[in-house]
């Protein structure tokens, strides 16, 4: 089970008193149940427990502020803004003129490719330019003979479908050129030229680098405009019909904030995670993200306006006989008991217990109820 591969530490402690139960005075009887401080379990846990358990932290939605979504989120380089360079043909890389970290400028030389190939195709392009020359000559000399009456109009047609017929084979062979991703060199060479402006985030070519004529496309160069970045979250499916595209997002690592927006909530559910990929846009002109670092995200939740303090269902469990939300303290998270009102669709309503200000385990919050369990029955034993 996974809770049982994290080493969790649990905490019994009662709010005012060092004991498992409250304390009575020699004279007094125990204070009424309504006054009655109730005992608060706590489940230690480190950041790493929490991401691998994968419990998914929230905050309350209150009314008009719709709350918000804490969660972790990985930086990406924009998938629209963002190109693969690599070999279509057969051969060996002669020159490198770009490193990784280079910024670079559409059409600007990335590497010069040495092949066969490319010999055969810049020679057909060389012969297709010479036999269209030669057809140009022919119709420019048999209409010149037509004008002074030396040549008859059948032998000009004939002359002018074979420069159009010569014009259409020189086009394509520059095209078979084109279709290689690459631009015209010399004889045996092909120039690979940057698709887009941008920085080189990638570089796996290395000079004198071969490629067989039967292996499968391969990767040189990733270029990307990085003057924005796409943030890539996962989401539960309950939490995902709460957020809306334009919602804000923000961003924080280390002393650095941002702010992105959400432009893209799946309606699929990832394979593997069953989770829902959310892609937010940040705004990085200013260069201090970078493409795959991670990062924690809050997304803003849209509000309803009537003042309630709502949780996800999820996040509601129930310990001995208690109704609880495990909050966020300290190293871990407290059980901390509250009074339910009516279901709002996957939210329900705390009537007491929350302020709305907490951060709370919403997804997978079982696993603390269940690691509580546990350590109680070690206790016991």
């Amino acid at each position: 089970m996974l809770f049982a591969a994290l080493p969790l530490t649990l905490t019994l402690a009662a709010c005012g008193g060092g004991g498992g139960k409250p304390q009575t005075n020699q004279t007094n009887q125990t204070q009424p149940a309504e006054t009655t401080q109730v005992e608060e379990s706590v489940v230690a846990l480190t950041p790493q427990q929490i991401t691998t358990a994968g419990i998914e932290l929230t905050y309350p939605t209150l009314g008009r502020s719709g709350g918000a979504i804490a969660l972790p989120a990985l930086l990406e380089s924009d998938q629209q803004a963002t190109r693969i360079v690599a070999a279509t043909v057969p051969g060996r890389i002669v020159e490198l003129r770009r490193n990784l970290g280079d910024h670079v400028r559409r059409g600007e030389t990335l590497a010069v490719l040495e092949s066969r190939e490319a010999a055969g195709l810049q020679a057909e392009v060389q012969r297709a330019a010479a036999g269209a020359e030669l057809a140009h000559r022919t119709l420019a000399r048999d209409e010149a003979l037509y004008a002074k009456g030396f040549r008859p109009l059948r032998e000009v047609d004939i002359s002018r479908a074979a420069a159009k017929q010569a014009d259409v084979a020189l086009r394509l062979a520059r095209e078979q050129v084109a279709a290689t991703g690459s631009r015209g060199g010399r004889y045996n060479r092909i120039v690979l030229a940057a698709p887009i402006s941008g920085q080189v985030i990638a570089r796996t070519a290395v000079l004198g680098q071969n490629f067989a004529a039967d292996a499968a496309e391969t990767e040189l160069f990733r270029i990307a405009r990085l003057d924005r970045l796409s943030v890539s979250l996962s989401v539960s499916p309950a939490d995902a019909a709460r957020i809306r595209v334009g919602a804000t997002v923000q961003v924080r690592a280390a002393d650095r904030t941002g702010q992105a927006r959400i432009r893209f909530v799946s309606p699929v559910l990832d394979e593997k995670t069953r989770q829902v990929p959310v892609l937010a846009e940040l705004d990085n002109r200013a260069g201090q993200w970078r493409a795959g670092e991670p990062v924690s995200a809050s997304v803003a939740l849209p509000g309803n306006g009537d003042g309630a303090v709502r949780v996800p269902s999820t996040a509601v469990q129930t310990v001995e006989g208690r109704t609880v939300v495990f909050v966020r303290a300290g190293r871990g998270f407290r059980a901390a008991p509250v009074t339910l009102g009516r279901r709002d669709g996957a939210m329900v309503i705390v009537a007491s217990g929350l302020t709305g200000g907490e951060t709370i385990a919403a997804a997978n919050s079982f696993t603390l109820k269940s690691a509580l369990g546990a350590s109680e029955a070690g206790h016991e034993d």
